[in-house]
């Protein structure tokens, strides 16, 4: 043992150990004591023993100090613990913070590449892509496997067809103009026009999804080619002329029909969801909360009545009906057409059997999933005027004798006085259209439909135009009435402005131009 170089190394070595064993290392450093005891009653083996015990002794009362201090243990515990959870904590923050990183760059990806949700009860089919290539080359339509190839289709980014097709039942923006105009039989039509971007993707499924497919024969509303001359021609010279309506024919056409429809021509099941959201919406109800105006939807989604894609819907949907009514019609003797939701059957046989045919033609309604409006069936014997979508079918195609009477004396009244307060055709106090584009396209139909009296006709009215050149009118949206109050709530804004003009200032678009 080497000899303390300092009083304070000294009592350390005292305090680790004690003051007899330090004593007896220093004689025997010193040489006043042998190293190991082999003189009689030699203390050195003991005092080193019983310093080695007084140390584990003093390391056990420290010991026992410390486990009978319950509170002290207690709060140790405690404090261990609440590190070791912080520790923990923080290990969980960082793993979960790293996760949602990571699931954010996947789905950043995933959005660019794909349509994953459209929103609630509609997104259960979108991860089913692909499309029956075989079929739809029967009906000569485009492949489209995903929402990326259809909105490379249409020429717009995946995002904007996100937007299109999103099914909110709240929203700050409307896709759609909400207006009405007069039905020619009286009361208001409700009419939904597609907002421009909307408008496009309609456009274009039209002509490239709905078009191509194959129609019934004895479908004439909304077809290249055919019109409502060509659907009262068969009916010419008829014994009995039969004519019913389908209530509320467009709105009965819901979201999930459509979507079916889309399938049913091959298409996948994501591609049917998108092109059925597209072409549907519900019915809205504007509301401000907070100074901001929202869009709350109050029912399904439907066809709405304005989009250019929803007579081809509605003829796509009714091959079947069609089919099935013309077999029936047959049978009992009689032709039968149809223009949109107006029903005409008619028979040279005056004792013809209406009655099994109206029954027979409301229960084959009904099972395709419409309904004969009640107070819009009319049977029509020779004996009176027989009318077919609105042409007189008596003996030859004619337009009715007092409607041309008033046109005739409203272009006296103009020749006479000119235009100013003069209206014709659905033209409302509040929402006037261009009486002389009115009166040229009337012109145009009656020439359409008995050519001997529109000739003249038409020259008159370009007489007339060219001493009273066309006036735009500026379209005014109008006002819907709310569902649910009564009330009426503005139109949400579009862009209805033309090109300039010579003077720089800007005009609006004709109502009749909007869809």
């Amino acid at each position: 043992m080497p000899q303390p170089s300092s009083r304070q190394e000294l009592y350390d070595r005292i305090r680790k150990s004690s003051k007899d064993s330090v004593i007896v290392e220093e004689m025997i450093r010193l040489g006043f004591w042998p190293a190991a005891g082999t003189m009689p009653e030699d203390p050195a083996d003991e005092i080193r023993r019983r310093a080695e015990l007084e140390a584990q002794l003093r390391a056990l009362r420290t010991e026992q100090t410390r486990l009978h201090n319950i509170e002290a243990l207690k709060r140790e515990v405690r404090k261990r613990r609440m590190a070791e959870a912080r520790e923990r904590r923080q290990e969980t923050k960082a793993r979960k913070l790293a996760e949602r990183q990571a699931r954010a760059e996947t789905w950043k990806a995933k959005k660019e590449t794909d349509i994953g949700f459209l929103g609630e009860g509609v997104s259960a089919g979108l991860g089913h892509k692909g499309c029956d290539a075989e079929r739809l080359a029967e009906h000569g339509l485009p492949e489209l496997a995903d929402a990326a190839a259809v909105a490379a289709a249409m020429g717009i980014d995946l995002g904007t067809l996100r937007f299109l097709a999103y099914a909110r039942t709240t929203s700050r923006v409307s896709h759609y103009v909400h207006f009405f105009i007069p039905k020619r039989t009286g009361g208001k039509r409700a009419i939904s026009a597609p907002m421009p971007k909307l408008k496009h993707a309609q456009h274009w499924i039209l002509a490239n999804v709905l078009d191509p497919v194959a129609l019934d024969e004895h479908a004439h509303g909304f077809r290249h080619g055919r019109s409502i001359l060509t659907n009262a021609q068969p009916h010419l010279g008829s014994r009995v002329v039969v004519n019913c309506d389908l209530q509320n024919f467009f709105p009965t056409v819901s979201y999930r029909r459509t979507k079916g429809l889309f399938q049913s021509l091959g298409y996948g099941e994501q591609i049917a969801s998108i092109f059925g959201l597209i072409c549907t919406a519900p019915e809205t109800q504007e509301v401000e909360l907070d100074g901001q105006r929202y869009f709350v939807a109050l029912g399904d989604r439907v066809l709405p009545q304005g989009s250019p894609a929803s007579p081809a819907i509605t003829n796509l949907i009714c091959r079947g009906l069609d089919r099935a009514l013309e077999k029936t019609a047959r049978q009992l003797g009689f032709r039968y057409t149809r223009y949109a939701d107006d029903l005409s059957f008619s028979s040279d046989d005056a004792n013809a059997d209406v009655g099994r045919l109206l029954g027979r033609v409301r229960w084959l309604v009904q099972r395709h999933g419409f309904v004969v409006h009640p107070d819009k069936t009319r049977v029509l014997r020779q004996s009176r005027r027989q009318e077919v979508t609105g042409i007189v079918v008596n003996e030859r195609p004619a337009v009715p004798r007092e409607t041309l009477r008033r046109f005739r004396a409203t272009l006296f009244q103009i020749e006479k006085d000119g235009p100013a307060g003069k209206r014709w055709g659905r033209a409302t106090g509040d929402n006037s259209v261009d009486l002389m584009a009115a009166i040229e396209g009337f012109a145009n139909y009656v020439a359409m439909v008995d050519p001997a009296k529109g000739q003249p006709l038409k020259a008159q009215v370009a007489a007339l135009i060219a001493r009273y050149p066309k006036q735009a009118t500026p379209f005014k949206g109008r006002r819907r009435p709310n569902p649910s109050t009564g009330s009426s709530t503005s139109a949400p804004k579009r862009d209805t402005t033309a090109p300039e003009a010579v003077d720089g200032t800007k005009k609006k678009k004709n109502w009749w131009k909007l869809f």
